[in-house]
């Protein structure tokens, strides 16, 4: 049974885990293993993910038949809704399980007035290729300097 629960202080290490089991089969032809272990240990550790619960973003976690295979975080802004975050384990992929999370977000979107989802992607990641399936389209490409790294994202929108 595929569900999708609120994520607490207490699921911090668990997202922590899933992080680290998605971020190198994603990442490790597009960034370098200095940057992942960086971005890892600055976005993932389980203080910080405590600390952006606190401050800022809601993380969901998927749970498919009792074992979470997912992770998204959401942050409500002016008129839209950002997914900060959303991953799954690569041997999930393929199964419906993205559009899921989008669609939950879209609905999250939704109770709370807001008409459009955001998100950034890197523009060599093969996700965004599926975020274009679901509908969102790039509205700008964007080099974010983050400490002695570069982020060469698209940031892209759907209306919902």
């Amino acid at each position: 049974m595929i569900k999708i629960v609120k994520a607490n202080k207490e699921d911090a290490e668990l997202i922590q885990q899933l992080a680290h089991s998605i971020w190198y089969p994603t990442y490790q032809e597009i960034l370098s293993k200095k940057q992942i272990d960086f971005m890892l240990e600055r976005m993932y550790s389980v203080e910080a993910i405590q600390a952006s619960m606190v401050l800022k973003s809601t993380f969901y976690l998927l749970i498919d038949d009792d074992e979470a295979v997912g992770f998204i975080g959401i942050e409500p802004k002016e008129d839209l809704l950002r997914i900060e975050k959303i991953y799954l384990l690569p041997s999930t992929q393929g199964k419906g399980f993205g559009k899921l999370l989008i669609d939950f977000a879209a609905e999250e979107a939704r109770k709370q007035g807001l008409s459009e989802l955001e998100l950034n992607v890197n523009r060599s990641n093969n996700a965004y290729h599926f975020y274009l399936k679901q509908g969102f389209r790039v509205v700008e490409e964007v080099d974010i300097p983050y400490y002695e790294f570069i982020l060469d994202d698209y940031i892209m929108r759907k209306k919902i």
